[in-house]
């Protein structure tokens, strides 16, 4: 049996307090495991300090970018990295030391096992150490995707995560949720996605977004972009089946006013039921005509 290459990905961003601790636990769980095939890969995005010389020194190999582009851009630079490496498995994790590295080959065993996307969670068993309002959201978040997927998913937002070069070939169009998206298009690609409960260590608060409202927000955006641009059909036909419903609705009202009083008690709601119809018709054709050109 082959044995696999595996690359262990770090995104990292002015780090240099925990970038020695966090490569370190890597190297003892790995050294611990049955996984010496292993490079470790430290995607530098623009950091000011000594983030990307401390790596260097502790043996990673570090790639970095000219100026700070953000999480999103950085981890499709990480996956062309990867691809480049030929990378068998991938890991994924942080550098500020959030996910405990001993967790790294239980992610890998589960990926030689079949599966194309390993998450570790927070809250499947796991006793996640962040915010309440944050700990909600990513609730709300597992359960929508839970039913979007027919897969029970508790963590829809880990950045701990280990998945195939299949998986790391996907064209990732967001700027924002990456981890949800790569969600997405492993579940509607029919790849096995499976979870593993974590324990995490609190850390310095989140540089992704101001608050909780805020992250919330920018993700729902996101989400609905994707399934735009990934199953038109859905999105579109959805929305044109709203305003079908609500033009039938004030239709059937309408005929009821006809049979009640003699007249339909105003041509504009004539119009508007109509309009509203018209317009519900023309949007599921357009979800019709793209999911066309999405499958050509």
């Amino acid at each position: 049996m082959k044995t696999p290459n595996i690359v262990i990905t770090i995104p990292a961003y002015n780090e240099e307090k925990s970038i020695r601790r966090v490569l370190s636990g890597i190297k003892k769980a790995m050294q611990e495991s049955k996984y010496k095939n292993y490079k470790i890969l430290v995607l530098d995005d623009g950091s000011k300090d000594n983030t990307a010389k401390i790596a260097k020194i502790h043996g990673a190999n570090v790639v970095s970018n000219g100026r700070n582009l953000g999480l999103a851009l950085t981890f499709k630079r990480e996956m062309e990295e990867c691809i480049k490496l030929n990378a068998d498995i991938i890991v994924h994790t942080d550098a500020d030391g959030q996910y405990p590295a001993r967790f790294i080959p239980d992610l890998i065993k589960n990926i030689e096992n079949g599966s194309n996307l390993v998450l570790g969670s927070r809250f499947r068993k796991g006793k996640y150490s962040g915010s309440l309002m944050k700990r909600i959201g990513n609730i709300a978040f597992a359960k929508v995707f839970s039913g979007l997927l027919r897969t029970k998913i508790t963590d829809t937002t880990t950045g701990f995560r280990a998945f195939t070069q299949d998986i790391a070939k996907f064209k990732l169009i967001n700027t924002f949720t990456y981890t949800q998206e790569q969600l997405i298009r492993a579940g509607k690609a029919k790849m096995k996605i499976k979870e593993i409960p974590i324990k995490t260590y609190r850390t310095r608060p989140s540089r992704l977004f101001g608050n909780p409202f805020d992250y919330a927000i920018k993700a729902w955006i996101n989400i609905f972009r994707i399934y735009r641009d990934f199953e038109p059909l859905y999105f579109f036909g959805r929305i044109g089946l709203i305003f079908i419903g609500l033009g039938f609705i004030l239709g059937l009202y309408i005929l009821y006013y006809l049979m009640v009083y003699g007249h339909v008690g105003g041509i504009p709601r004539v119009v508007l039921s109509m309009l509203l119809i018209m317009v519900g018709v023309q949007i599921s054709l357009f979800g019709f005509l793209a999911d066309m050109q999405n499958k050509s």
